[in-house]
């Protein structure tokens, strides 16, 4: 049963003051792509580096939320909604505390990514992790992609469930040619030109 009666209350500390004391903005990086193109190893390497210079962040994917707030939701598509949805929830309150928050799923409709920008507004990012299926499926060491060509794993991203690629993410990586240290390299400066304006 859904809630009718939620009172908004304001918080008595401004997100600029939030923003002044830990002296940057605070915001989503989004990473969305196929499964094995990489969200995960970037998110936490990402998290690692702005951590080290300073920087008030935090990073979470699918696995993490999956032993905790989303448990109870399964692996169709209704839940993996639902399971964007607290995601996004989750991002938008943690960015607008000032942290930068660091997201990682593979998050493959676009509406879902659509609502998760509506309720962090103009501090979301959407980063899209565009390497091509071959790679990914050449990279998995888990045999996901082997285990969906052959019928063993049902509604695989990427084999026969569908996934949306952004029309126009603020940023596209294609970690195919690129080492890691690139990428993040790359994610780095992306940061420090969006995050740095207080």
């Amino acid at each position: 049963m859904k809630s009718t009666n939620v009172t908004r209350v304001s918080h008595l500390v401004e997100q600029s003051a939030r923003w002044r004391r830990q002296g940057h903005l605070g915001g989503v990086l989004w990473f969305t792509g196929l499964p094995a193109s990489g969200k995960s190893t970037l998110a936490f390497g990402l998290e690692q580096r702005l951590f080290d210079a300073g920087f008030e962040v935090y990073a979470f994917d699918s696995a993490r939320l999956r032993r905790g707030l989303t448990a109870d939701l399964g692996f169709d598509r209704a839940d993996r909604r639902e399971n964007i949805r607290r995601a996004g929830e989750l991002a938008a309150i943690m960015g607008r505390a000032g942290l930068v928050v660091i997201t990682a799923f593979i998050s493959p409709y676009a509406a879902d990514r659509a609502r998760a920008r509506a309720a962090a507004g103009e501090n979301f990012h959407e980063i899209h992790l565009s390497t091509p299926l071959e790679v990914c499926e050449a990279r998995d060491a888990r045999g996901r992609y082997a285990d969906a060509r052959a019928g063993r794993l049902a509604d695989f991203t990427g084999i026969d469930a569908p996934y949306e690629a952004p029309a126009s993410p603020d940023l596209s990586l294609d970690t195919a040619d690129r080492s890691i240290d690139a990428c993040l390299d790359a994610l780095a400066a992306y940061v420090d030109r969006h995050f740095r304006g207080v």
